[in-house]
């Protein structure tokens, strides 16, 4: 039915009036041609099918056939591993072939090392070829060379040592073909400078020739991948050429028996003429030389040491191990002369640092600068110089303290108003000032902290100890206990008249020095960065359980500084031997106020008992000083002359004070409120009050202050109308405290005027 349909539309379509009739056989022709042209393609498709359908039928039938086949193949192995597995045959096989393997092998691994030995034949050869014309191109072939020899040794190492001879002949090949091509360049500028007559023939300030010229930059081409790639400074091969003459020259001077060779020498002869021979040829080589080494090694990875940059410093590279030699001589030949080992050492490090300062020395190393010479000795013989300059500086320590004016005071040590020590004090500083001189200088940390604890803080607390000691003695001759124990007469009499103050000064003014001398060397640069330094490794070392210098940070804490390793800010190196110093400063001075205390307790022991206030007759005229007085004026003139020149202003005011103020207190209690005065007394006992008042100002102005309340006091006991004062202060504490400021007097109270009235004989009732 829808085939009628489309049929029948498509006729309605092509026949829709009679006149379509007449082109009816040319619509036939079409429709047969249409359906030819169908017809075709379905045969083609038909056909298409059917071999496609047998295609796959082939290809099915030939997958099925691998299978069959790869299934009988899988049973036959199976079937001849069973047998294998039952036999002995590849076993009996196996061992036959191995001796030919084994053979094999060996073949091959001949023929092998036989090529590998040609390539390092033809590697030499080409070498050698290009010498000594153009040394850069001898590197190539030396170079493959070098890095054959170093793999080599690479893959012995993996191989547990195999193939020695072979490596050990690879790396000699090219070892002696690095020697040999050095000597072939070496014998070049070397016959250049025997023609020019170097050094005698040449003027330190002339220009070199270009043939010079070039052999020197060709034996520097030659050597720039040494140079690079070099894990440790090496010396130019040019520079070494050219210093060979003045190394000779140095052995003659300073090599053998001559004088000029003797150890003790080493300092007065062989480090001037090293310092002078650099100075003479230091612009020639400068001059002349510099810019090659600026060009082949600027931008290369040694283009900031200056061994490399500048010849003046290649040339003291070259000339250094001569120098080494005789150091190392010296110390061998002097072992045990501590005292020539001390003036070694320092001879070395101004060597060292005239070669830094001078010349820009700085040994290949950019960060950290040259270690120099020193640290080279110090390295091997550090602990024998600590020694030696310990011995000698507790040698020296001890004839100081037994020298006879050791303990006397230094009075020309500073000028008026400025704390005196004990010579031995001063001397004491200046010898461990001439120990820090010694170590300064030494680039490891390590070793200058075990210079300062070992002797300096050694030292240090050797004296503190004798000072501490000094402050014991005292208080047992001094102390009822220590004098039930036995004092000898000699030792009493030490302390009489100023002896005790001398004595008491003694401590104080040395453990002043100290205190005050370690205060400005903590300011110091040298103590400054160890205090840094310290701190840093402390903070990062203390983590680690690491210790320093032998000790542990614990230890170097104890000696040093509390705040060693600790994050707060402050501290300082001698923060432990200041604050024990500034114990015994403070125990002497408490010591120096008391003995002035008793010193005025038995000087004015008559004064307070004999006078009698309340019997003076007579008008108040022309008063003379109360005899019983004189004597204490004169022990009060002579102790404050005495510590006026010991003492510096602010302690002699320290200890004044609290003596003068004892003393306002003995003359208050013990004559202003144990006796009447009548008008002429009191006046007597102001008077006497003046002239002691008037010596301390003589002494130390407005000193007089610590008297002031016994001074108020007398000025009121001296008022002239004493009845009318006394009514007002017995009137009550408001009309007490008007008459006190009436007479501008702030240290006394209503009821201390009440009492100081009450001993006028007027107010007796």
């Amino acid at each position: 039915m829808e085939h009628d349909i489309r049929v029948e539309d498509y006729l309605d379509d092509k026949l829709q009036s009679t006149t379509d009739f007449e082109d009816l056989d040319t619509l036939l022709s079409s429709v047969e041609y249409q359906h030819t042209q169908l017809q075709s393609q379905l045969d083609d498709a038909t056909r298409e099918l059917e071999e496609a359908r047998r295609s796959a039928e082939s290809r099915q039938t030939a997958l099925m056939t691998q299978i069959d086949e790869f299934q009988s193949l899988q049973k036959s192995i199976d079937v001849r591993l069973e047998i294998i597995a039952q036999s002995d045959a590849p076993d009996e096989a196996i061992r036959r072939l191995e001796a030919p393997m084994k053979k094999l092998h060996i073949v091959d691994l001949a023929y092998r090392y036989l090529v590998l030995l040609q390539d390092v034949e033809i590697f030499r050869k080409e070498a050698r070829s290009y010498l000594p014309q153009s040394p850069k191109a001898a590197l190539e072939p030396y170079g493959k060379l070098k890095q054959l020899s170093l793999k080599l040794k690479d893959l012995q190492d993996q191989a547990d040592g195999a193939a020695v001879h072979l490596v050990t002949y690879v790396e000699s090949v090219a070892e002696k073909l690095w020697g040999e091509m050095k000597k072939t360049m070496w014998d070049e500028l070397e016959a250049v400078l025997k023609k020019r007559g170097w050094p005698n023939a040449v003027d330190p300030e002339s220009e070199v020739d270009e043939e010079w010229m070039q052999c020197f930059e060709k034996l520097v081409d030659l050597q720039v991948p040494e140079v690079l790639y070099s894990p440790k400074v090496i010396t130019l091969l040019p520079v070494d050429v050219m210093v060979q003459i003045f190394v000779k020259e140095f052995k003659f001077h300073f090599v053998g028996d001559k004088p000029t060779a003797s150890p003790q020498a080493i300092g007065a002869h062989c480090f001037p003429w090293f310092i002078a021979l650099v100075e003479k040829w230091e612009v020639f080589f400068r001059e002349n030389f510099g810019s090659i080494l600026a060009t082949k090694f600027k931008d290369t990875t040694v283009s900031q040491k200056m061994v490399y940059m500048d010849p003046v410093c290649a040339f003291i590279t070259s000339m250094l191990p001569v120098m080494k030699e005789k150091v190392n001589s010296t110390l061998a030949a002097t072992t045990g002369d501590c005292a020539f080992l001390s003036s070694l050492m320092t001879q070395l490090m101004s060597f060292d640092e005239n070669l830094r300062t001078g010349f820009a020395y700085d040994g290949g190393d950019v960060e950290n600068g040259w270690g120099g010479l020193t640290s080279e000795v110090l390295a091997e013989h550090f602990r024998t110089w600590l020694e030696a300059e310990k011995k000698f500086a507790l040698e020296r320590y001890r004839t100081i303290m037994e020298t006879p004016d050791a303990r006397a005071i230094d009075y020309d040590f500073a000028g008026s108003g400025k704390t005196k020590p004990t010579s031995a004090a001063v001397r004491v500083t200046d010898l461990l000032r001439s120990v820090t001189q010694q170590y300064e200088r030494v680039r490891r940390f390590s070793h200058k902290l075990r210079f300062l604890i070992d002797i300096q803080l050694d030292i240090l607390d050797d004296y503190h100890d004798h000072l501490r000691g000094s402050l014991e003695a005292y208080r047992s001759i001094t102390s009822t206990v220590g004098r039930a124990f036995g004092v000898t007469k000699e030792q009493l009499a030490a302390l009489e008249g100023t002896g005790a103050l001398e004595a008491l000064c003694k401590v104080y003014g040395s453990a002043d020095h100290i205190v005050n001398t370690l205060k400005e060397w903590s300011n110091e640069e040298v103590f400054v960065l160890m205090w840094e330094q310290l701190q840093n490794r402390a903070k990062v070392g203390e983590e680690q359980n690491a210790s320093v210098g032998g000790m542990t940070y614990d230890d170097v804490r104890g000696r040093t500084s509390a705040a060693v390793g600790r994050e707060e800010d402050g501290g300082v190196l001698f923060d432990e031997t200041i604050s024990a110093y500034s114990m015994r400063r403070k125990a002497a001075q408490t010591f120096l106020s008391e003995a002035l205390v008793s010193s005025q307790s038995k000087a004015f022991k008559a004064y307070l008992h004999r006078p009698r206030w309340s019997t003076i007759a007579g008008e108040v005229v022309d008063l003379a000083v109360t005899p019983e007085l004189d004597e204490p004026l004169r022990i009060l003139k002579r102790d404050l002359d005495f510590l006026s020149r010991a003492l510096g202003t602010a302690p002699f005011r320290r200890v004044w004070r609290d003596a003068l103020e004892k003393l306002n207190n003995t003359l208050w209690s013990d004559v202003l409120m144990s006796h009447k005065f009548t008008a002429i007394g009191a006046a007597q006992f102001r008077h006497d009050l003046r002239a002691i008042s008037s010596l301390v100002e003589r002494y130390i102005p407005d000193g007089s202050s610590s008297l002031g309340s016994l001074s108020d006091a007398l000025r009121l006991l001296n008022l002239e109308s004493i009845k009318e004062a006394t009514d007002r202060v017995f009137t009550d504490n408001a009309e007490a405290k008007k008459l006190l400021e009436e007479l501008e007097i702030d240290s006394l109270t209503p009821a201390n005027a009440r009492q100081i009235l009450q001993r006028r004989v007027e107010n007796a009732e």
